[in-house]
């Protein structure tokens, strides 16, 4: 018997979805929220919180280590600070959520939703600025995204996923900034990052093989140890980068005498 698509979607993602600790209200969530005293953290850790409008509310400095926010709307959330370590964003919506200085390691965002429409606006970009996203899986269009400063270290952003099913597009950060971010060891396998600014990021160890980095900004980048293989370079700026000599697969690398050097 062949088990129809749409319920085998059903069975891999059920785990995810009802994962976590006890489940809560919007009006719970809003409400302690609401009476937590200054001085004092708001704490959703292990908390289960999937699949509730979320939106437009304060998670300034939250506790949310391991909590289970699957399939949330959290549009226009104020998640700056917030320890949202370990916690479970999958198909959650990003739509202009604040994530700067945000503590995001080892977090899972697959499928999360950062646009309204099918062209993304860098008006509803979600900021991660100086977020920390080591080690996290992440498959979404994060197109302009700022991710200055971020620190990414680790990051899964390959289409080689953990998860049976993956994404129908690519990782795309089309357009991001991520000067000054931390992108050593990083996965970015097949990651679009056309036109995205990496000036001063260090890219040591990543791996980049067959990533689209067409007109992509790595003035005074770090290289070194960073799988190119099959890289596009076709009019990237890599003046001053560092760690050339010790970079891999730069011979394989695509249009690299079209480079900016």
């Amino acid at each position: 018997m062949r088990i129809p698509f749409t319920l085998l979607i059903a069975v891999v993602l059920a785990p995810a979805a009802s994962a976590g600790g006890p489940r809560l209200t919007v009006k719970q969530v809003s409400e302690i929220l609401a009476k937590t005293a200054p001085g004092h953290l708001a704490d959703f850790s292990y908390k289960d919180l999937s699949f509730l409008d979320l939106s437009d509310l304060d998670f300034r400095q939250a506790k949310l280590v391991g909590a289970n926010l699957y399939g949330a709307d959290l549009s226009r959330d104020n998640l700056s600070g917030a320890d949202l370590s370990g916690a479970n964003l999958d198909h959650t919506v990003i739509t202009r959520t604040n994530f700067a200085g945000a503590n995001l390691a080892n977090a899972s965002l697959y499928d999360s939703a950062a646009y309204s429409t099918l062209e993304p606006s860098p008006a509803e970009a979600p900021n991660f600025v100086g977020a920390n996203l080591s080690r996290a899986h992440v498959v979404a269009r994060l197109n302009y995204v700022d991710m200055h400063g971020a620190d990414l270290t680790g990051v899964h952003m390959s289409m080689a996923t953990d998860h049976l099913i993956t994404a129908v597009q690519n990782n795309d950060l089309s357009g991001c900034n991520l000067s000054d971010a931390n992108l050593t060891d990083a996965d970015l396998r097949q990651v679009r990052l056309t036109f995205a600014n990496l000036t001063n990021a260090n890219l040591s160890g990543a791996t980049l093989v067959s990533s689209d980095m067409t007109r992509a900004d790595l003035s005074g980048a770090n290289v070194a140890g960073a799988n190119l293989t099959g890289v596009d370079l076709d009019g990237t700026v890599m003046r001053h980068v560092k760690g050339l000599q010790e970079a891999k697969g730069l011979d394989r690398a695509r249009n690299w005498d079209k480079a900016v050097r």
